[in-house]
Parts: structure tokens; sequence; C-alpha cells
């Protein structure tokens, strides 16, 4: 009989902070500038030069700490973790090994198995470091310090999770709690959220942990799934050929969908840590954190409940909504100014996820304001427009974040309500179409919806509907 196996799973997750600059320096930390522009003496490693640590960098790594149930360092330290890499100017990276800001915390997440809470082991503050383009045109290595120095925390897990949809739910928890915040925007694809895998399996039942590996370069939740998934099947092979799991770092190539060994894996002594001595411990008042909890907003489990009381929208519609910031922002924003949460929340379900989809675009890349999403909605209640006006208007407001009331005036697309005028039209339709009007006359309802059609068409789509069904109906008795 073949053996069972459980797999167990920690992560690292590293997550770039939304702060203006740098860490332990001035230098901007955008993204997607030309290389090495936003750089210093400090984050590129000179000697002599001193760093400062940036309050903001502690103020958010206490919120997410806060968010995730986690206990607070009041007194927590910075280390030197040395090693030598190109990409890492000073051969050190300044840390947090001793006494990391957060510990134990943990954020329940729901899965097809239930319920569960992961584990927070600790959050720690750290510096990014450089990054190397490989040319292998001209064969060689550059390497580009712009993100040299911009603020990181790194969330470490406890090895609670066994599968990859646990994985792929806590991560979506942690990722929703961190932009819900405002500590990050969490972009996978741009490296502002990183996950190293930590994956060892064992016999089922065994209360013993196997040897684990870790695996480096996922950059997608998908990606994440396919190196668990891979991973786990390699070390079962491994254990049933009777050979070991060795402890070693592993890169996960997508692509080909295989994992293979960077290097064997040190452990905190190789990297011989100690204090810093250029930056002097944080001290955290009582009132300090208060403050910081003051400034918590109200992330989505809170959300969730509030809009099924306030604004009595489906619970469906509440958690599609609510699992993007930034469309739960555009629904509150737009239903304050038009009060129709329902109609807002439809432009949003239907509307919007189609062009988002259709053009390839996440949430957060929504470029329309709120007030002329409500603009829009209080137009085609009001019967300014008609629904298929008004989706035609909705492409441009999508688009270009056009004023739909400017735009419905200047093109001439308001509903024509002229009763004489649809009269003489309807007239006309009907007098063209005779054969209809026989088919609807000896009992073929359908026939109706196409000189509904022939009207509309007549009336560049500006007629009411219901008034060309109502005074054609009228015409034919």
């Amino acid at each position: 009989m073949s053996r069972q196996y459980e797999t167990v799973i920690g992560l690292e997750v590293h997550v770039e902070l939304a702060t203006k600059t740098k860490i332990f320096c001035a230098c901007s930390t955008e993204f997607g500038s030309a290389p090495n522009t936003h750089t210093c003496p400090v984050c590129t490693g000179m000697p002599g030069s001193l760093p400062v640590l940036n309050k903001q960098v502690v103020e958010y790594a206490m919120a997410v700490g806060l968010a995730t149930n986690c206990k607070i360092n009041q007194y927590c330290k910075f280390d030197r973790k040395n090693y030598f890499y190109p990409d890492n100017p000073q051969n050190y990276q300044i840390s947090q090994l001793y006494l990391p800001i957060c510990h134990d915390g943990g954020i329940e997440i729901e899965t097809s198995s239930g319920k569960k809470v992961i584990g927070i082991h600790e959050i720690h503050m750290e510096e990014d470091a450089g990054k190397l383009i490989h040319d292998e045109w001209e064969d060689c290595s550059l390497v580009d310090y712009n993100r040299s120095g911009v603020p990181l925390i790194e969330i470490v897990s406890e090895p609670d999770m066994r599968s990859a949809e646990e994985v792929t739910a806590y991560l979506d928890k942690l990722r929703l709690i961190i932009q819900y915040l405002g500590a990050s925007d969490c972009k996978l694809q741009e490296g502002s959220m990183r996950a190293d895998v930590n994956l060892s399996v064992r016999e089922a039942g065994s209360g013993q942990l196997g040897t684990r590996t870790e695996m480096k370069n996922l950059n997608s939740f998908k990606a994440i799934g396919r190196a668990i998934e891979g991973e786990r099947a390699r070390q079962i092979e491994l254990l049933e050929e009777g050979k070991a799991v060795v402890q070693e770092t592993r890169r996960w190539d997508d692509n080909k969908e295989y994992s293979y060994a960077m290097r064997s894996k040190e452990d905190a002594q190789d990297y011989r840590y100690f204090p810093d001595p250029d930056l002097v411990p944080v001290m955290i008042s009582d009132e300090w954190i208060q403050k910081v909890k003051e400034r918590q907003p109200e992330l989505r489990t809170e959300k969730l409940l509030r809009y099924r009381k306030e604004f009595d929208i489906p619970q469906y519609d509440a958690e599609i909504i609510t699992a993007s910031k930034k469309l739960a922002d555009i629904f509150e924003e737009a239903t304050a100014v038009c009060g129709k949460p329902k109609k807002v929340s439809n432009w949003l379900m239907v509307e919007t996820l189609r062009l988002l989809k259709e053009n390839d675009m996440e949430p957060e890349d929504i470029r329309f304001s709120p007030e002329n999403l409500a603009k829009l909605v209080l137009l085609t209640e009001a019967g300014t427009i008609n629904s298929t006006v008004a989706k035609e208007v909705f492409e441009e407001v999508f688009a270009r974040d056009i004023d739909p009331e400017a735009y419905v005036e200047e093109r001439g697309l308001k509903t024509v309500n002229d009763e004489g005028a649809l009269r003489e039209t309807i007239a006309g339709v009907i007098a063209d179409n005779p054969q209809s009007v026989s088919d609807y006359k000896s009992g073929k309802e359908k026939a109706i919806g196409f000189l509904v059609g022939q009207t509309m068409k007549a009336m560049k789509g500006k007629a009411n509907p219901s008034a060309v069904n109502k005074i054609l109906k009228e015409l034919l008795q």
C-alpha cells in the first residue's frame, strides 16, 4: 500500500512599503525610473554615510502588525545581515533578527475545507537590495541600485498551511489587509509583494517535520500554486526512492514548471548578524501605538457587514466589490453622490468588470471618478438617456473619465420624450413594414420586437423603449 503524505508550508512574504522615500535616506522609491537615478551615498553603501530611519516605515509596519493581530515589540532594534552579492552595495543588509517590530499574530482564512487561523511568527522591517540585470547579448550583468534601500516588511508565517489553496487564501487575505491599510499596492508583477515558499512533506499522521526547501522567484498566485504542486511531487518522489531531501534554496521556473537548486540553505549564523552600530533602538510608546490604532481604516470584514446593513446589496455583489479597495472606494463615493447603491453596484459588477477584463486591467488601474459614475446613474434613472445610450456613454467614462452630462448634451443623446415626434416616426415604421404588422395582428407577439427595433433605429437610439412599445400597441389596435 502506498504511503500518504502531508505537505507542510510556511511563507516569507516581502512587501515593499508605499513610502515616498527609502527606509534610511531621502531618495525616491518610485518604480520604473531610469537605472541608478534614485540613489545617494547612503543607499549605494558609500563609506562614512549614515542611515536615518524613516518614521513612516515604522508606522506602516505597526499598522500591518495590528491588523494581523500581532503583539508590538515596544523596544526593537536593527541588525546587520552580512553577505556578499553585487546587488548589495554595503555587503550587508539592515534587517531585524533579534527584536523584530511585531510577533505572534495570525489571520483567519476560509477555504473549501472551512475556516482556519494561520499563525504569523513575526513581522520585521528591512531594506531591499538592488537589482541585477543579466545582459545575455553583451554577456555581462548590470546592477540597478534604484531599489536598494526601498523599505520592506517581511511577514513570516508559522508552518500552518497544508495546500496551495490555503496558501492562496492566506496571501489574498494578507494582500487585501495591506492594500486597505494603504501600506503597499502589493503588485506581485512589479515585485512590491513577493513570497518565498518553505515546503516540506511528511508521512500523514507524523508529528515530525520533514526537511524543507525554500522556493524563490514567485510573482503570481498561479505560479505559487504550480510551484507548490511541483515541489511537493519532487520531494515525495525522492522519499519514495529512499533518497533524502536536501535543505536548500530553489528557484522556480514557471515556463518549464520546474525548480532547480540555487544554493544550500544558510543558517542565521552564516550571516554573522550583529546589532547595527549606526542605528539607535526604536522605542515605541503606548501613545504611539494608540495613534496608529486610531488611524486604522475599516478593513474588508467590517465593510462586508456594513454593506449588507447600510446598502442592502446582495452578498455576492458586496464580496466582489470589497475584494478591491479601489472598487469599494468608488462604490461608496458614487453612492454618496447619487444615493442609488444597487444601481452603482450594477455598473461596477457588469460593465466595469467587463471592460477591465477586455482591457486586461486590474481594478487598481481604473481612471474614472466616482462623481462621473454617479452622474451617469442619475441620468439613466431620470430617463434622460436610455440604457443603450448609457452603455455607450459609460465606455467613454471608463476610457477617458468624461463628464457624462456634458457628453450627452454635446452629442444630443437625450431620450426623445416628445410624443408627437414619436407617433409620427412610429406611423412611418408601421407603413413601411406591412408584413410585420400583419404577423403581429395574426398573433405573432415577437413581430412587435422588430417594429420597436426599427423605431429605435429611426430615432438613432434616443427614444424611450417603453414609450415606443406603448404607442406601437395603441396604433396597431
